[in-house]
Parts: C-alpha cells; structure tokens; sequence
C-alpha cells in the first residue's frame, strides 16, 4: 500500500494542521576532489511559531507519503545521491497528532492511520538510495520513529525530548520503532526508552544521550547542525566513513536471544512494580518486542497495526489523551478563574519565613527559577546557616551533575541570603511562610511580618491544610494574602495550588499566577477550604483503608486493595512516606472541618505515641511485613473486608468527597480536580485522573446519581 491509498482516511480531517514537506535540492559537499552527487533535503514545518509543535496526522503522512514516492522515483533515474529529513526549528516532529488520533471513533480508523504510518515510514526506508534523518530537536513517538526508519542519523547536542512514550499514553510504538529500536541500541536500552522512561514522569532523552545510547550515529552542534550534518552525509554517501554501531545487535546469536529474554522480563517487573498492570499498554510493547525477535519487521508491523487498532479503543487511551492533552497540555496554559494577567506586580525580591528543608527548596527554586534576590529568616542564626548551606549544597550537586554552568551556579547561590531578622523584608515585593503548621503560629508569623513590609508586598503562605481566610483575620490588609501551596519534593511536583481567601485581591492573585509561571509550575486555583483538593482526596482515601484495618481487615488485604488503581504506591507506603505524626494532624484538621468522614484512627495515635513511624518494615526476604511489637500496641475491631469491599469502599468514599467538593466550589469543574492529582499526587495518566476512573467504575453514579464529566470525554460506561 502506498499514501495514496489513505484519502479517505485524510478526509476525514479537513481541519488538520497539516505539517508539510518542504524539499530543497542541495549540492553535497566535495569528498576527495569531488561532489557525492545531490541531495534531497526534506524539512517538515507547519508553519506556525516556533512554540506550536509539528504533528504527523492523516493529511501531513499522506503529503509526506507523496513526496517520498516523488523521491523515490527520482532515486532510481539517478538524479539524486541520498535524501535526508529534518525539521523547523526545535522539532523534527513532536509525534503523532493526538488530537487527530483520538477523534477515530471507528476500529477500522485506528488500523488505517496506523498502516498509513507504516506505509510512509517503508518507503523512506527504501528509496534505492541512503537516508538520513537530523534530529535538531524534539523527536518524540512516530517523530523518533521517522529516524530510526532513516539508514543514518544525527543530533543536535542542544535536541531535548527524544522518546517513544507511547507506554505513558496508552498506545505502543507502531510505525516501527519496538522493531528497530532493539536491534540498534541493545533490548536492556530499548525496554529503558520504551517502558522505563515512560513510566517514570514520561522521561525523555537528550540528544548526547541519544548519542551515546546508539540512537544517533553523530552528533553536532546547534549553530551550523543541518550544515554539519549534510557535509558528514555527503562523508558517508561518498564511502570515506562507515558508522560504527556499538550496542547494535543481532538477535539470532543465541547470547542476544538470552538477553532479550531478560529484558523482557525485567520490563514487565518493572511495568508490575509501576502500574499493578492496570493499563494495558505497557505490557503490550513488551508482547510485541517478545514476538519480533523471531519475526519479520513486515509480520511485526502487521503485529503493531492491529495492537494499536485495539489500544485506540480502550478506556486507558481514552482517559490518557483527556488527561494529557486536554488537561496537562491545554488546561494547566488557561488556569480557570485566573485574573488577567495584566494585574500582575512585578516581583524583584522574594522573602521565606523559615530555613527548615521546606523553606530551603523554596528559596532555591526562587533564586533558580526567577533570579531574583531571595533572603530566609530563622529564629537563629544556625538555623539560617542551615538553610542557606542547604540551598549552596543542592546548587553543588547540580553544578556536579552538569544541569548547571558555574557562571548560573555562583549566581543563584549569591541570590540566597539569610537573616535572624525580618528586617530583611523591608523592600521584598513577596513573603511567604514555611513554618510549623499551627493556626497561632502562621498568625503571628504574618503579623510581625506586615509591621515591616510595604502595604504593596504580598503575602503567601504555604500550608496544606489550614485555613487562609483565618490567617488573614487580623491583618491590616487581608487582602494582600494568597495560598501558595506547593508539593514535596518542591523541585520535583509540578502542581502549585493557589488559593483564593474571600478578600484576596485580584491584583495579589494575578501576581501568583504569574509566579508559578516563571516558576514553570502547574498552578490550579482552589477556594480556601480544609486540604484544598490533593490532601483532602488522598487523606480520604488513606482513611478508608485504615479504618478497614482497624476494622479487622489484614494489613496485606487493606493496603493492596487499590492495586488495581494502579496508584504510584500503597496507602500504608504514603502514609509512611508522608509521616504518620503529619498525616494524624491533618487527618485531625479534617476531622474538626468535616466530621467523621475524617475519622481519626486511634491505632495510627498509638502508633505515633509509642514512637513509630511506619506500619511496615522489610521482612527477612524484604517483603514489608508489620512487626510483632507494632501489632502489640494496636487493637483491632471483628469486621474484616475483603480486597473488593474495601476498593469498592474507597471508590465510593471518594465520589463522595469529590461530589461534595464541586458543589462546594472547591475548585471551577472536575477537570481542575483531574489535573490537581495528576500533577500533585502522582495519579496515573492512563486513569485520566481521578473523576472519568469513578464514572468508568460506576462509583460516580452510585454515590452521586450522575457521572463527573460527560460519556465519551474521557472514559465509556461500563
């Protein structure tokens, strides 16, 4: 089949931002005395800014498909010596468009755009003459996949985000890339790029990485990449250098066979160790690398045409397009309810109450991020100096991985200063407290802090449970008062939520806005209510496995009975990791907001007083086991749960809350929840968030009578 046979799949999309191929004939640069011949240098470019990534939908394969053809034709009269592909700047191409992909409603839809992939992708890769593929910058799914196709490649040493994700959202590489991807770089480095990656945060590669891995045979700088490039292809087409392929790999040597078996393997303990195996993708990329090493690369794209026909239609993609496209990549851009961000002030000094480890990553991320001076208080001076070395110390450990020049290092570290007064705030234009979470405590904090800053310096403060509009009851300026809520480990958590008091100022919340922008954080903005959104959702949850523990239930059944969920851990492992003392007191702050929703387990207090932090420990084979003196201190009820009854109990619990937390206007719609707890709690992007996996289980209309979001935005009935 060639593109030509896919118009009909093209038409369906009239309105696709179509990326074009833009073919330039080029002289190669002489070898030996002579030229190599000419050169076909395709450049794909939609011709939008440079902030508006390039996309593969129906319409731009067919174009590319075509011009190829036209290639290919011209290949075999002997007018052209080789052909290479690129991209406008920053991108070769950013992948599939999904927003295409997800409006393929019908099975034989899906297998059509995934064969037109596959047709195009074969005809590059046999045009009679080499090819080559110049990653300048973004490469990601069939954008990687356009390279590996290609006979040779380079890099860019300045390219980011090289990946195959397609694990993350749902699918499996299907224009060829679980075929080549082994072969070239090894099966322990493909199962890396096509499982690990993905399922940890969608990590992506850069270009020396890619180099060094294989993905790439040479590698350039920025400036002059695509010259450099042409010139080492005109090298290579003319004989004088032949790539050397160090991981490369032939997987019919019976050593290679053992390898990929154990890739193999370790892929799927990883994907059960990350997921629960809750989504289905992840373990088919692992179904077809296992199949392709025994087949041909045709039988294995016929293998990733009908797997990826099926993945379109299931749920999990579904609910990872609505929660990666429409979520992380559109809504988190337009915060709802944001004011305009011309009301915004301009901060040129930041100051932090506090030098404890949170005050600390807040101070670096300040200094980091914005630039601008940023002075810590403490009530001593060795607690300032403790803040402050901290702050130097983490530079340090940037400057020593190299994510950080020495010119930015010395910077930022003289940006961080420390004072045991908060005389020091005189002229900061923004203050935020990181202390000890007591009402009192914050009450006072800003009060001192108000007697010595101007009346335009706005005020922030970071607790997560208690109540913004209580601090702001006896300030001069309540208005000048804002939640700025962030998420531990501060460098790390994308979410910021914002929260809005009753007499916030739009001028103060617009400034927040602003802030968590150049602080390249997700930011949702939140009314002032007990745990906002992400610790109240994840301290109900917790709550309803722990009060089935205390009912009877075994340790083991309560703390695996949302493994289906997929979550990125245990209750008992979060409660842990959190802190048993922190988790009872803002359990104890719902508990006095919402009642006995909130029911505060007398066992965790048991725990906690006689001096235990965690339920769990390794056992002898490291299997997490609760200690005998542990289960001595607590007392149990006789109505134990089954696995099913509690995750039943969890799911309804938590429509429950959710239901109450949109009418309370919490927040502006479901999807802002959605987006809370995938960027704060690490919720599964293949669940879509939280809301379309309670519609899909039915919990939504059980509790509430109706779903969250509307049939076939993010999930289908079950």
């Amino acid at each position: 089949m060639s593109a030509t046979d896919f118009q009909t799949l093209a038409g369906l999309f009239p309105d696709e931002t179509v990326t074009h191929s833009y073919v330039q004939d080029i002289a190669l640069p002489p070898v030996g005395g002579r030229s190599p011949g000419t050169f076909a240098l395709i450049t794909l470019d939609n011709g939008l800014d440079h902030s508006k990534p390039t996309t593969l939908g129906p319409n731009t394969l067919v174009e590319l498909g075509k011009v190829l053809d036209g290639l290919k034709e011209r290949a075999a009269r002997g007018e052209i010596a080789g052909v290479g592909v690129t991209g406008k700047p920053y991108y070769l191409v950013a992948g599939a468009d999904l927003s295409a992909v997800k409006t393929l409603k019908e099975r034989e839809h899906g297998l059509w755009m995934a064969q037109l992939g596959h047709a195009v992708y074969a005809t590059l890769a046999n045009l009679g003459v080499p090819s080559f593929a110049f990653i300048n910058g973004v490469a990601l799914g069939g954008g990687l996949e356009i390279a590996l196709q290609s006979t040779y490649r380079t890099v860019s040493t300045g390219a980011g985000a090289l990946a195959l994700p397609e694990a993350f959202i749902g699918l499996v590489p299907g224009w060829g890339g679980v075929y080549i991807l082994p072969r070239l770089i090894g099966p322990e480095n493909a199962v890396k790029v096509m499982i690990e990656n993905p399922l940890s945060n969608n990590r992506t590669l850069s270009g020396p990485q890619a180099f060094q891995l294989g993905i790439a045979d040479a590698m350039f700088e920025p400036a002059d990449f695509v010259e450099q490039s042409i010139g080492w292809a005109a090298r290579v087409i003319a004989g004088e250098i032949t790539p050397e392929r160090a991981n490369a790999v032939d997987p019919a040597e019976p050593a290679v066979a053992e390898r990929w078996a154990g890739a193999v393997a370790a892929g799927r303990a990883f994907v059960e160790a990350k997921t629960s195996n809750a989504s289905p993708a992840p373990a088919k990329v692992l179904d077809i690398l296992e199949a392709n090493r025994t087949i041909t690369q045709a039988e294995s794209a016929d293998l990733e045409c009908e797997t990826l026909a099926g993945l379109m239609q299931t749920d999990e993609f579904r609910s990872t397009v609505y929660a990666f496209l429409d979520l992380v990549q559109k809504r988190s851009k337009r915060p709802a309810g944001a004011p305009d961000r011309k009301l915004a002030r301009p901060v040129t000094k930041i100051g932090v109450v506090g030098a404890g480890l949170m005050a600390s990553q807040l101070a670096l991320l300040f200094a980091r991020q914005l630039k601008v001076p940023v002075v810590m208080t403490d009530i001593d001076q060795a607690r300032v100096d403790k803040g402050v070395a901290y702050v130097h110390a983490e530079v340090d450990k940037l400057l020593d991985k190299k994510r950080i020049k020495a010119d930015a290092a010395n910077r930022t570290k003289a940006l961080v200063t420390g004072s045991v007064s908060k005389d020091a705030f005189a002229d900061a234009d923004f203050v935020i407290e990181a202390v000890f979470e007591e009402l009192h405590v914050k009450k006072q904090v800003f009060a001192e802090v108000e007697a010595i800053v101007s009346a335009e310096c706005i005020l922030a403060t970071n607790t997560s449970s208690l109540s913004v509009t209580a601090m702001a009851e006896e300030l001069q300026y309540p208005e000048r008062l804002v939640g700025f809520h962030f998420f531990n480990p501060v460098a790390v958590m994308p979410l910021l939520e914002i929260v809005r008091a009753p007499r916030t100022d739009d001028a103060v919340l617009a400034t927040a806005f602003e802030l968590a922008k150049g602080l390249k954080k997700t930011a949702v903005l939140v009314k002032d209510a007990a745990a906002f959104v992400v610790n109240r959702i994840l301290l109900r949850l917790m709550g309803e496995v722990i009060a089935a523990f205390d009912e009877g239930t075994p340790a083991e059944v309560a703390d695996s009975a949302l493994r289906p969920m997929g979550l990125p851990m245990s209750p008992f492992a979060l409660s842990a990791m959190v802190g048993l003392p922190v988790a009872q007191h803002v359990q104890e702050s719902l508990h006095a907001a919402f009642g006995e929703r909130f029911a505060v387990s007398q066992n965790l207090q048991k725990l906690i007083d006689n001096g235990v932090k965690s339920l769990w420990v390794p056992g002898p084979d490291g299997t997490p086991v609760i200690p005998a003196e542990t289960l001595a201190v607590m007392s149990f009820g006789t109505s134990p749960s089954t696995g099913e009854e509690v995750l039943r109990r969890t799911q309804d619990a938590l429509a429950e809350e959710i239901g109450l937390m949109l009418a309370e206007g919490v927040v502006a719609g479901p999807e802002d929840i959605d987006l809370c707890v995938i960027m704060g709690a690490g919720w599964p992007m293949f669940l879509g968030g939280i809301t379309p996996y309670l519609d899909r289980v039915g919990a939504s209309e059980r509790v509430n009578g109706k779903r969250f979001l509307a049939p076939g935005v993010a999930s289908k009935a079950v």
